[in-house]
């Protein structure tokens, strides 16, 4: 992390100043809301609200050899592409934080004729990378974006708002973005996860760029807060059993971007390899039965834009 002036915030889901300290990872301080029980990090540092940070990130970690490799393979996005088709079947689609462009890449390359697609971010060595790969983007802050210029089928963000500041002003520009009828897809680390449970601070995913700790039900209170949004989908998934065993192991020693790359192309390599088939069957139905608990490690959401409402 670069150095930068430590920026206090309140509640991002109900703006309250009432907390109380939850733990604390090297400079990185998790609070709780007193009034809404959201967990968050206050304060932060000042490069993460301008986007710096991840112009700087981008280079070393997303795009790393490892880290490409992994993103780009066709079973990286598999689940989110297969929930993604059971709501939004075609139209236009918008990505936000869409990084290194691989999601929109799978996209493109499974079912390119039914959308046409955009990704945005800030970070500008990954959406060059996005472009080398015929990726559409758009290199601005989402924030920027005019409401009354274009419209979306479809609005993703995949690992994202747990990254964001401020994000009620991303949640009321989304609606204001979509179509009437238009989905917004959200997947955030759960923070009620067996990992969490069992590691604490040690859990590689409390990171100084992750800033908000959603679980479901304080992402589906935040999102219910634009009541032209409506629910239609919640799950928990993915479940990575050597992250708690290597995160078990380090006691809470920080995993390097370069280790992380590493173990994301092992597991990749993991999921395609035949061999590993029963293996893989047998993480299925662990998966499947903390996804019922919402113990799995991240929350995934759907929401649909009222059709009634056109602003």
């Amino acid at each position: 992390m670069m150095d930068s002036r430590l920026i206090p915030r309140a509640c991002p889901v109900c703006a309250s100043d009432a907390r109380a300290d939850v733990l604390k990872k090297g400079a990185l301080q998790l609070v709780r809301c007193g009034d809404c029980s959201m967990v968050y990090a206050s304060p932060i540092e000042e490069s993460l609200i301008t986007g710096q940070f991840y112009d700087q990130l981008a280079s070393p970690f997303y795009l790393s050899p490892n880290k490409l490799e992994s993103d780009y393979a066709p079973v990286r996005f598999a689940r989110e592409i297969k929930l993604f088709r059971r709501f939004c079947a075609s139209g236009d689609v918008l990505d936000v934080g869409c990084s290194n462009g691989a999601f929109l890449f799978r996209l493109i390359q499974d079912f390119g004729s039914n959308y046409r697609v955009a990704g945005i971010d800030v970070a500008g060595p990954a959406l060059d990378y996005a472009e080398s790969k015929r990726v559409p983007v758009i290199r601005e802050s989402f924030l920027e974006l005019d409401s009354k210029s274009k419209r979306f089928d479809a609005i993703t963000f995949w690992a994202v708002l747990e990254h964001i500041p401020d994000p009620k002003s991303f949640l009321r520009l989304t609606a204001a973005l979509l179509k009437p009828g238009g989905r917004c897809f959200i997947l955030v680390p759960n923070f009620q996860s067996l990992a969490t449970r069992c590691l604490g601070y040690k859990y590689r995913y409390i990171l100084p760029q992750h800033v908000n700790y959603f679980n479901l039900k304080t992402l589906t209170r935040f999102i219910s807060q634009e009541t032209n949004l409506q629910f239609e989908y919640a799950n928990s998934s993915h479940f990575n059993p050597l992250v708690i065993l290597q995160d078990w192991r380090r006691k809470g020693v920080p995993v390097t971007d370069e280790d992380r790359a590493r173990l994301l192309k092992r597991t990749t390599g993991y999921k395609q390899s035949a061999l590993l088939r029963p293996v893989k069957l047998a993480l299925g139905v662990v998966e499947a039965l903390l996804g019922k608990c919402n113990l799995a490690d991240n929350t995934i959401v759907v929401f649909r834009k009222s059709l009634n409402n056109e602003g």
